[in-house]
């Protein structure tokens, strides 16, 4: 069962003064220790790690937000492997932040067609992996593209051009079974607990030729997603039509309502605020306190271990290690640029990590380990 936390900003955090300390209450503040090893030791069995093709400006400005180039990615990859921890790769195909809400093709692939869009996504993909199969570093899983649910590779491969949606991603994972048949591909779409979402979205998918795959990727927010019985009524009815094995690839609760402007050295007006504001948070039947983190962690692993025939297989926290400091925030002003979008930056996620806004890690980290296996299926 995969118990995983995606940590792609960690060198940024740590470049401007991020630690983290594995705090108990009989020891005090220990030593500070690499996240890592921390989220290891409790129990984290699957790393996820994005992707960003060129997540700089012309003059060479990071886009921020963990700026997650191939370099940064294979440094955490390395880190990964001295811990014997496997992990996850998620390609973005784009140059920033890819989501249902944007999906921006790389600069470098700006003037191609939908023809040379799928060539580029077949190259790209190839190359990366090959690359760090190079330095015996390839991931596990890959996840060709991020939340598809509303296509990837804009205008060409929004929905409802199926066909190019079909082309794209098919390209990808004809590129990775290239490099190693033995990597598992997954689709990754958002809003896991929207159940017509994914009905429409796979039989439009697989009636356009798209080639198979090996996992369905989910993601939920409770307080944008549904309920936990939205969720667990979509992935027993994906087990039941396609299934699938199923991994809920984003997920994460707050632990607190307090802004962090403070620890980022920001004034409020510079940063974005918490994605799980005071409006979204009084959605979800979960206090915004470590307590109320841990027993969402055990109601969604409930949920998780229920669904028919195994096929959930776990899930990943996102984004579990990312602190609040000065210097890493959600977008730089050249990201902004690039997203034609006016800001302001900061980080929005601080408050749904593992670790609290000094680096400690939580009682919902600690809880990790404890979760109980699958029930026997009848």
């Amino acid at each position: 069962m995969i118990k995983g936390a995606d940590i792609s900003s960690l060198l940024e955090v740590e470049q401007n003064g991020g630690k983290f300390y594995d705090q108990s209450p009989e020891n005090g503040r220990p030593e500070a220790e690499d996240a890592l090893s921390i989220l290891a030791r409790h129990g984290v069995n699957l790393i996820r790690l994005r992707l960003w093709n060129d997540p700089y400006d012309a003059d060479g400005n990071p886009y921020g937000a963990g700026t997650n180039d191939l370099p940064r990615t294979a440094a955490l990859a390395r880190r990964c492997k001295a811990l014997g921890l496997p992990w996850l790769l998620d390609f973005h195909y784009s140059d920033f932040w890819a989501d249902p809400g944007k999906q921006y093709p790389p600069k470098a692939w700006a003037n191609l067609d939908a023809d040379g869009l799928a060539e580029a996504v077949y190259n790209h993909t190839y190359e990366t992996l090959m690359t760090l199969k190079r330095e015996a570093l390839l991931p596990v899983i890959v996840a060709v593209g991020n939340e598809l649910s509303n296509g990837l590779l804009w205008p060409w491969g929004k929905v409802a051009n199926w066909s190019n949606i079909a082309r794209f991603v098919s390209a990808g994972i004809r590129a990775v079974k290239a490099v190693d048949p033995s990597i598992k591909t997954m689709i990754h779409l958002d809003n896991g607990g929207c159940s017509d979402l994914y009905q429409s979205w796979f039989k439009s998918y697989r009636g356009s030729g798209g080639a198979d795959f090996d996992y369905i990727g989910l993601s939920y927010y409770p307080f944008w997603h549904g309920t936990l019985e939205d969720l667990r009524d979509n992935m027993t009815r994906l087990a039941g039509d396609i299934g699938k094995p199923m991994i809920v690839t984003e997920t994460s609760m707050a632990f607190t309502q307090e802004e962090c402007n403070q620890q980022e050295g920001l004034r409020p007006e510079e940063t974005k605020g918490l994605a799980s504001r005071a409006m979204n948070a009084r959605a979800v039947p979960w206090p915004c306190t470590p307590e109320g983190q841990v027993q969402f962690l055990k109601d969604l692993w409930d949920v998780i271990r229920r669904i028919p025939g195994d096929l959930c297989r776990g899930f990943i926290w996102w984004e579990s290690a990312w602190l609040p400091v000065k210097g890493s925030g959600w977008a730089t002003p050249a990201a902004l640029a690039y997203l034609h979008e006016t800001g302001p930056g900061g980080n929005e996620w601080a408050n749904q990590a593992l670790f609290d806004y000094d680096g400690c890690a939580l009682p919902a980290l600690s809880a990790i380990a404890s979760l109980p296996l699958p029930e026997l299926q009848s």
